[in-house]
């Protein structure tokens, strides 16, 4: 294996930005693990380990504390915007449910939404254009290479969501903390689930477009937690959505 040059050292540091993701279509990940779930749905552009690369070179590379010893550089899919949630041939629903992600901002969040969508077996994610680049290197570490397997598409989502429901007659779940409790309602299989942002929820003009608004109720009465960390309160509505 040839020795990694400056250049491609210095290539792997850029991409820790997204201008230069978004230049160079190429994106990294690292750890062993997380490289090898990534190789079977990305194509690998370049491998950097301790066999062409010194300690010294791998810690110039990493963008983590503790280098892992293990970086891998891919080429970015192509995004496709518009996706559609019935098959020409037969007009049955796609991939259903699909999840939808309304300015979801921190990259960590985004990173175990997606390992948590691939557990729970959604092929599609929806994001507003404002949520986290997932192919942010902190969102790739937190999917542990759930990223190969689930598809991520940025888009108007206020428009998506518009023509969605104009289409198809899908519902819409929103989760709203004035929503009805969601351990009481019975939840559509074939549904377009909304998560909001961490700090201000599902905005204003997505909300409006939401025709089932659900909540997950606290079980401490009296003074608690004010909110659920979205990744986590994702989990548990895919959990009441799928079981």
């Amino acid at each position: 294996m040839q020795h990694v040059s400056k250049a491609q050292i210095k290539l792997v540091r850029s991409l820790q930005q997204k201008k230069f993701r978004d230049e160079t279509g190429l994106f990294v990940a690292e750890g062993e693990k997380c490289v090898e779930e990534l190789m079977k749905g990305f194509e690998l552009y370049l491998l950097v380990n301790r066999d062409n690369a010194t300690e010294r070179e791998i810690e110039q590379m990493s963008g983590l504390r503790t280098p892992q010893g293990t970086i891998g550089v891919f080429r970015k899919k192509l995004r496709v915007e518009s996706l559609e949630l019935r098959e020409v041939e037969s007009g049955e629903l796609k991939v259903i449910p699909v999840l939808a992600l309304d300015g979801v901002q921190d990259p960590g969040n985004l990173g175990t939404i997606i390992r948590t969508a691939d557990w729970f077996g959604i092929s599609d994610i929806v994001c507003s254009r404002d949520t986290a680049d997932c192919y942010n290197p902190k969102v790739v570490q937190a999917t542990m290479g759930s990223l190969a397997r689930v598809r991520i598409h940025y888009s108007d989502l206020e428009n998506w969501l518009a023509g969605q429901s104009a289409e198809g007659n899908i519902p819409i779940y929103g989760t709203l903390l004035e929503g009805r409790n969601i351990y009481k309602e019975k939840l559509e299989k074939k549904a377009i689930i909304v998560m909001g942002n961490e700090g201000n929820g599902i905005s204003d003009e997505v909300r409006r477009l939401v025709t089932h608004p659900v909540s997950i109720p606290p079980f401490r009465q009296g003074d608690h937690a004010e909110s659920l960390n979205v990744a986590i309160a994702t989990a548990i509505t895919l959990s009441e959505f799928l079981r």
